[in-house]
């Protein structure tokens, strides 16, 4: 395939996004149908799931940073090889990876179950990336903007991050519950960070160019949010360990840190209007549209981190089907709704595209199932945990009969799923073919 390698790893993310929400329209299915497809069971289904939307979310941004820093930041990349090498990398260890989920060979944690060994070409090609990347923003001269501070951090915290999550592996803190459960939480939340602030960064880069107001990424706005982001991502993890035995100042401190986000929720209210009229202006625009379906994601999804970050709620909703809602608002309305304008947005300088055509009919249809299919979707889970967190803390039934009362709703959170991925795949069919034409 004649293509370059910022291309190939869209491509391959596209494709990833849409095998991970095929595996877990699976998975969904066999939660509520035990004995469904049993040719890849829930314990296969749901890795897959997990990696291959991970994958994405990597991969989309990535592939972004490859293509904007030598097209539209005026900077060569320092190595035209490194990133073909990295590509190889990456190809490989997803083959491995979905390998040995398919042959059932485990021994990870979390979002990580392959094999530890499958971290180290992982490591291989961040590396690389984070070396190409650091040797070719170092040629700027002027001031950076936003972005490229936010680019630099997410490569710098996924490696360490990513080696944090692997602590487990060394004896002091395996033989310790208590210690290792804290660091992998620590670990995970930190992760989560770093991966926004690659998918952020892409975010005001896009709209930098869609607004053409080069002011933005240089404001001092804009760099306050970084910092406070950056503090979120050091600091705020420390909430997903609330119910592990901690000194109390780390509850008490991540509590003040998650509360900072309240500045961010205030921004995103201030701006609201101003975000509803940019998008009837831009509507033809297909990467503006993406865009401001993220805002508005951006603040739902918030409101309800928030909330789960107070104790005396997270208490109720910690491990319930809240914090899937939080996870899958992050996964699919805030990250891939950016990545996908990112990716549209790649799509309309290569193709020359101008917003018309035959296939953005089927990814206007799809945009608006996904959309609406992801709110309800939210909404029942979020209603399924607060029925299970209310009876499993209150201890007034047993797991049983809290599942047999959540099931409407996640009856609903299945049907919804599957919607998702029926317009995910008029949105990745439709952005696909433009890439390879």
């Amino acid at each position: 395939m004649n293509k370059p390698t910022s291309i190939l790893f869209i491509i391959t993310g596209l494709l990833a996004l849409l095998l991970g929400i095929f595996f877990g329209a699976i998975s969904a299915l066999q939660f509520i149908l035990p004995g469904f497809f049993e040719v890849l069971p829930f314990f296969k289904s749901r890795p897959l799931h997990v990696s291959l939307v991970v994958a994405w979310i990597f991969s989309a941004a990535v592939g972004g940073i490859y293509y904007y820093l030598p097209n539209h930041c005026n900077l060569p990349l320092y190595s035209k090889q490194l990133p073909r090498i990295h590509f190889a990398l990456f190809i490989l260890t997803g083959l491995l990876i979905i390998i040995s989920y398919m042959l059932g060979k485990f021994g990870g944690r979390e979002y990580w179950e392959f094999p530890p060994v499958l971290a180290i070409p992982i490591i291989m090609g961040w590396v690389l990336f984070g070396f190409n990347y650091f040797k070719t923003v170092m040629k700027k001269k002027e001031p950076w903007p936003v972005y490229l501070w936010m680019w630099a951090t997410g490569v710098f915290f996924f490696l360490f991050t990513f080696s944090e999550s692997y602590l487990w592996l060394l004896p002091y803190f395996r033989n310790n519950v208590i210690r290792e459960l804290t660091v992998q939480w620590k670990s995970y939340g930190a992760l989560v960070g770093s991966w926004n602030m690659l998918v952020y960064g892409t975010a005001i880069f896009v709209m930098e160019k869609l607004s053409n107001d080069k002011t933005v990424a240089l404001s001092r706005l804009s760099f306050l949010m970084y910092f406070l982001g950056l503090t979120n991502l050091m600091f705020g993890w420390a909430h997903h360990i609330y119910i592990v035995p901690s000194a109390p100042w780390i509850r008490h401190f991540a509590y003040f840190i998650s509360m900072t986000e309240l500045l961010i929720l205030g921004k995103l209210i201030w701006n609201f209007s101003h975000t509803i009229k940019q998008a009837k202006d831009t509507y033809g625009n297909i990467a503006s549209r993406f865009m401001a379906a993220a805002d508005v994601w951006i603040f739902i999804n918030l409101i309800l981190a928030l909330l789960i970050s107070i104790p005396a709620i997270n208490i109720y909703t910690h491990g319930t089907h809240i914090t899937v809602a939080h996870a899958m608002g992050s996964t699919i309305g805030i990250n891939t709704m950016i990545l996908l304008s990112s990716c549209f947005y790649i799509i309309e300088q290569t193709n020359k595209a101008t917003g018309s055509g035959p296939n953005n009919k089927l990814i206007g249809w799809g945009f608006w199932i996904v959309n609406s299919c992801l709110l309800v979707f939210f909404i029942s889970l979020v209603a399924a945990g607060i029925i299970k967190g209310y009876y499993t803390v209150e201890n007034e039934l047993s797991f049983q009969e809290i599942m047999q009362k959540t099931a409407p709703a996640l009856t609903v959170f299945v049907a919804t799923g599957l919607g998702i991925f029926a317009g995910m795949l008029l949105i990745v069919l439709s952005a696909l073919r433009k890439l390879f034409r």
